[in-house]
């Protein structure tokens, strides 16, 4: 079911520094920031040749990067996302195994355009997994 890992996610406090340091002292190709007011979060992608690395931050106050930065000032890692050839099978396969879909269980549309469902950390050893189509 699962394909290749399509990106690392880290939250950050301060999107603008993250992005200034992993393109200005690693040398890494950095996006422009991207708002996602749907999942509360404004994005910025680090292109890597084998993945990608997202960088989060907070947009606005109800934005759930906001209550993982309480517990986590200077950030880290958010959660991993992998790649599947269909989102609704694969929603289906892991609901019929127990695993917890969170939100209502309908994708959404995710930053790159495709649509993404989110699993529920505790379900995978405290690591939250999104899913993407492609």
């Amino acid at each position: 079911m699962l394909g290749r890992v399509n990106h690392i996610a880290l939250a950050v406090p301060d999107l603008a520094a993250a992005s200034a340091s992993y393109r200005d002292t690693l040398g890494a190709r950095v996006s422009q920031p991207q708002a996602l007011p749907d999942h509360g979060v404004t994005v910025v992608f680090v292109e890597l040749e084998n993945t990608k690395v997202e960088l989060l931050e907070p947009l606005g106050d109800a934005s759930p990067i906001a209550a993982f930065l309480e517990k986590n000032p200077a950030g880290g890692m958010h959660h991993i996302c992998y790649e599947v050839a269909d989102i609704i099978a694969a929603r289906n396969r892991l609901l019929a195994s127990g695993a917890r879909v969170l939100g209502n269980g309908e994708p959404k549309t995710g930053a790159h355009g495709k649509p993404v469902v989110f699993l529920h950390p505790k379900d995978f050893f405290g690591t939250l997994i999104e899913l993407e189509q492609v």
